[in-house]
């Protein structure tokens, strides 16, 4: 087994070498439409770079600068994300739509800068009315001169659910009165890398980093190696102790690397199975492949091994993973509950909420509010009810209680940090009892949790990168759904480490939107005209709503008397023999 560096001289050895390797990496993505069939059930239009697709992965080195020159070649406004980058003093460059910028018109450009602090596996994609689903999302990886595990070559498997209709058209069924029980669109099949027939080349005895990511929208995937153990070395960009496993499952937006030691013979070839998970979908379609597979190819004339059956088992990522570089927690000064759930709201559609409250884009991006406001930066108010802005005091050490009160799981992702996982608990904190932590002398981090369904989880990080950074369910669905809270962090500091470009107000001025002022775009609290979302329906029938209710009643009984009436009628004609049939 191959040993680690010693954790001590870890963070002064990046530093000394990445700074020597410091460059800048430049990529021109001009965003396209292209029709394309990944899976090789059915060709559509999709969003590709540069009119291919997939998209190219980025690859870059610690400390070096990314610039992406973007292009918006379709026809609606788009943003990239950068997944999982901390963006510190950049939080300009975060990327979702009317959080930290107005998104690019068409036909006009954008560039992003962004200096590179961290090394890890990540992805970037599309910010903008779920534009990732419809293709725009490719790994981002970014080495590390000195990587805390040696191996002898590395390969990215990013696995994700592909529609064979486009996000819009799918949304617009998705949110819908329609659709009262809020099943989320399930995918017509499964890819790596965007494409089907992986093959990746394994060399006797070496060891190769797999970099697995899911770039999906809802699938969660079970990943295992047929005749190979993994051994974890990754999570979200954070390096943790060498752990090995059979299998492990891989929530939208996570990402894990794995050391997979090759065998000493060529005699076989191996799979590598991504197996998505049913429990995230409402029903699982007869037709849905629910296994993809990538190909492990030591000799292109051997045969594959027989596939093996693995038992998923319970895989829990905080019990289970211990950061490289241990890290203490600290007292929370400030204690957060958000309870997640869905409901038919006053628009008789099924909405997601945290707190009863469902996300709506205010008028004016809230990163601009926060730095156009003064002093009344620091008052909730001022970004409106409906981006449930949560205010953070510069450096305070914030705790959020993640209360999942639905049926199904969800994965939440904060932008801006990776947080400490330190518990976790069943059913929903009330806050009458003080919190069971499980681990407080160094957690797991990460960016993006999984909250099972009925379960609690929380989170701990420190609030010591003024900016705005969203917090939300990274199932694409639920998020235009409105599962997202806005953080607003230390407001007070934010003049002095940011910068608003000129190009960001002039994407504003030609959509039409305002670039300064409160969440309507106006002054002081006069919040006159601002975007409002849907609210809970009153606790108590209204008199349309009884009447509504009595009138279905009505109808159903109606209905089942008809076919009561119709089944005993049928039992008496007669047959073509004569005969009554029974």
């Amino acid at each position: 087994m191959l040993a680690s560096a010693p954790v001590k001289s870890l963070a002064l050895l990046a530093l000394v070498s990445a700074a020597a390797h410091a460059a800048i990496v430049t990529y021109d993505w001009n965003i396209t439409y292209v029709n394309t069939n990944p899976d090789g059930l059915m060709e559509r239009r999709v969003i590709g770079i540069n009119g291919q697709f997939p998209p190219p992965a980025i690859n870059v080195t610690l400390n070096d600068t990314l610039v992406i020159n973007v292009v918006n070649q379709i026809s609606e406004p788009t943003t990239l994300h950068a997944h999982g980058l901390f963006q510190t003093g950049n939080n300009q460059m975060d990327g979702p739509s009317m959080v930290t910028q107005c998104p690019i018109p068409p036909g006009a450009n954008f560039t992003y800068t962004i200096p590179i602090e961290q090394h890890g596996t990540y992805w970037i994609h599309g910010h903008t009315k779920g534009h990732y689903v419809d293709g725009l999302r490719a790994p981002l990886i970014i080495h590390n001169p000195t990587e805390t595990y040696r191996y002898d070559e590395e390969y990215t498997l990013a696995f994700a659910d592909w529609y064979h209709e486009e996000h819009a058209v799918l949304l617009n069924d998705y949110l819908s009165i329609f659709s009262p029980t809020g099943a989320e669109p399930v995918p017509k099949s499964a890819l790596i890398n965007q494409m089907l027939d992986n093959k990746f080349s394994f060399v006797p005895g070496k060891v190769y980093r797999l970099r697995i990511i899911n770039m999906s929208a809802l699938a969660m995937f079970h990943i295992h190696i047929d005749g190979h153990d993994m051994d974890i070395i990754e999570v979200d960009g954070v390096d943790v102790q060498r752990t090995s496993v059979k299998t492990f499952p891989i929530s939208a937006a996570q990402r894990y690397s794995v050391l997979v030691t090759a065998k000493n013979t060529s005699s076989n070839n191996f799979l590598i199975h991504g197996d998505m998970d049913p429990e995230m979908f409402d029903t699982v379609p007869d037709t849905l492949q629910m296994n993809i597979t990538g190909t492990i190819i030591y000799d292109a004339a051997s045969p594959l091994a027989p596939t093996e059956l693995i038992d998923w088992g319970d895989f829990d990522d905080a019990a289970l993973l211990t950061p490289v570089i241990p890290m203490a927690t600290t007292p929370a000064d400030n204690q957060i509950s958000l309870t997640a759930s869905f409901q038919v709201m006053d628009d008789h559609i099924n909405k997601a909420t945290f707190n009863d409250i469902t996300y709506v884009a205010p008028k004016v991006p809230t990163l601009y509010t926060a730095m156009s406001m003064g002093n009344l930066s620091s008052d909730p108010r001022v970004y409106g009810t409906y981006a449930h802005p949560l205010v953070l005091k510069h450096n305070s050490w914030v705790e959020i209680i993640i209360n999942n009160n639905d049926a199904g799981n969800h994965p939440f992702h904060l932008h801006g940090h990776v947080f400490q996982v330190v518990g976790r608990g069943d059913g929903v904190y009330d806050g009458s009892t003080p919190y069971t932590y499980f681990n407080t002398t160094n957690p797991l981090r990460r960016d993006t949790v999984l909250v099972p369904s009925l379960t609690n989880v929380a989170i701990r990080f420190q609030a010591n990168n003024p900016g705005v950074w969203f917090f939300h369910c990274h199932i694409e669905w639920h998020l235009q759904a409105g599962l997202a809270t806005t953080i607003i962090e230390a407001p007070e500091a934010m003049s002095g480490v940011l910068t608003i470009g000129q190009t960001h107000l002039q994407h504003c001025t030609d959509l039409g939107l305002p670039f300064s002022g409160n969440a309507a775009g106006n002054q002081g609290l006069d919040l006159t005209g601002q975007n409002v979302g849907p609210n809970m329906l009153p606790g108590t029938f209204t008199t349309k709503g009884i009447v509504a209710l009595l009138f279905t009643v009505l109808s159903a009984v109606v209905g089942l008397a008809t076919v009561i009436w119709y089944a005993q009628d049928e039992e008496l004609v007669p047959s073509k023999e004569g005969q009554e049939t029974k």
